[in-house]
């Protein structure tokens, strides 16, 4: 993109990945790339990895994000504290902050810090004093009995801490929807649905065209706290925790109880898995496995949150999901530092462990439909963005409403982020704004 002052950023903060996007004022669009590796990156992983280093007599608690921080990660020459999927902490007023080192990190503290890196490794267009700034958000965000207004009170002082207090908010879809419009070349109701890592959301969108100018009017919203991490629970719930004492006993008291199980739903969810070492879960761990009827599968469970094999663990199961959606059956298979888990599993079985989450997905779509006050049939095209899109059992759902032929999709990671730059260049943002 040439150079211009008229430039507006788009920013779509994603649970798994992060995506920054830039317009100007001639409708170009572009994903800013970032150089890592001798790889041109257009998206900034969602992670953070903090370490020390000595300067003089003391310590310095230094801290990087995206793929560096992955890189620090895995050198794991000093020691450190990874933490991934951490949006899922934007609405929760139980979540208050977390030990790091010996600073305490409030959710805004951890979204600040990272986006000090991503404009750091983003060069200078990232100036977002000067520019029109979108920022992307859920229309319900993650976690039990979320607080919206809480979770946009963060936001706001992070990235006011930025200098991008005067930044615009506007839900994912509807920058997803821009995006796509730009294909249309006649007027046409939209259901856009995207699929993020912690939520999955959903906008109802009329568009049309006057004088060659593009008109859209938002319709209806809807949105929950499902999505492609959810489907990593049920791997880990159902395949993993088993392997590593989950249904185990322990003797107290001259009694035999079961080992608590919400050791393992901390464990089984990626952003509680990266708090689970800095709080007090690791210690009571190991004085249960002292206990334990049968202690190897604890202290391999133990082995995983000490060696800070979370993230190489979300890989492995993550791989897995998505080889269900091409094929009938894979293996899981995850190893480090002694832990050895391989297992087969059937997308028979994904698929039923699933079916909940996916009818609660189908209710959130239907409930965006009645508030828009359209019927399914009404719907011209269907825009699907997202990685859990694919997922066999989620297509057949829009395929089953909607039929094949209304179903279309785009780059799963750059929509977002492309079209809240493109809001940004239309005459009046703050319409769009939450």
């Amino acid at each position: 993109m040439p150079p211009s002052e008229n430039i507006s950023i788009g920013v779509d903060f994603g649970t798994s990945n992060t995506v920054v996007a830039l317009a100007d004022s001639q409708g170009h669009v572009e994903a800013l790339t970032f150089e890592h590796g001798g790889a041109e990156l257009k998206v900034y992983v969602t992670a953070l990895c903090f370490w020390d280093e000595r300067h003089g007599n003391g310590l310095r608690t230094q801290v990087e994000g995206g793929p560096w921080a992955i890189e620090q990660f895995l050198e794991g020459l000093t020691a450190h504290r990874f933490i991934q999927s951490f949006k899922t902490f934007a609405a929760s007023a139980t979540f208050q902050e977390t030990r790091i080192f010996r600073e305490r990190y409030r959710f805004e503290d951890l979204l600040s810090a990272f986006l000090r890196t991503l404009v750091r490794h983003g060069g200078s267009r990232l100036d977002w004093g000067a520019r029109s700034v979108v920022i992307g958000r859920p229309v319900q965000f993650a976690g039990f009995n979320p607080d919206d207004a809480l979770a946009m009170e963060r936001y706001r002082a992070a990235f006011g801490k930025l200098g991008a207090e005067h930044a615009r908010y506007v839900y994912e879809p509807v920058g997803a929807a821009f995006f796509y419009a730009r294909q249309l070349d006649h007027d046409a109701t939209v259901l856009v649905a995207d699929f993020g890592g912690g939520t999955s959301d959903f906008s109802v969108m009329r568009f049309s065209r006057a004088g060659g100018t593009l008109r859209a009017e938002p319709l209806g919203h809807a949105g929950i706290g499902i999505a492609g991490d959810a489907f990593d629970y049920r791997i880990v719930d159902r395949v993993v925790s088993p392997r590593l004492g989950k249904g185990g006993l322990y003797r107290s008291m001259g009694k035999t109880l079961a080992i608590p199980n919400h050791y393992y739903a901390n464990f089984a969810r990626w952003n509680q898995l990266a708090m689970m070492k800095g709080s007090g879960d690791l210690k009571e761990l190991r004085e249960l496995a002292k206990v334990a009827l049968d202690p190897e599968p604890l202290e391999q469970f133990i082995d995983i949150i000490e060696y800070d094999l979370g993230f190489a663990l979300y890989r492995a199961v993550s791989s897995a999901k998505v080889a269900l959606s091409g094929s009938e059956e894979t293996e899981l298979r995850f190893e480090g530092e002694g832990v050895d888990i391989r297992a087969r599993i059937a997308r028979s079985d994904f698929e039923s462990w699933i079916a909940e989450d996916v009818a609660r997905i189908a209710g959130t779509v239907d409930e965006a439909l009645s508030r828009a006050g359209v019927k399914a049939a009404e719907i011209e095209r269907v825009f699907l963005t997202g990685g859990t899109s694919f997922v066999p059992a989620i297509r057949r759902l829009f395929v089953d409403r909607f039929g094949e032929g209304r179903l279309t999709s785009a780059d799963q990671f750059e929509s977002i982020a492309c079209g809240l730059a493109l809001i940004g260049q239309t005459e009046d943002p703050g319409r769009w704004a939450i």
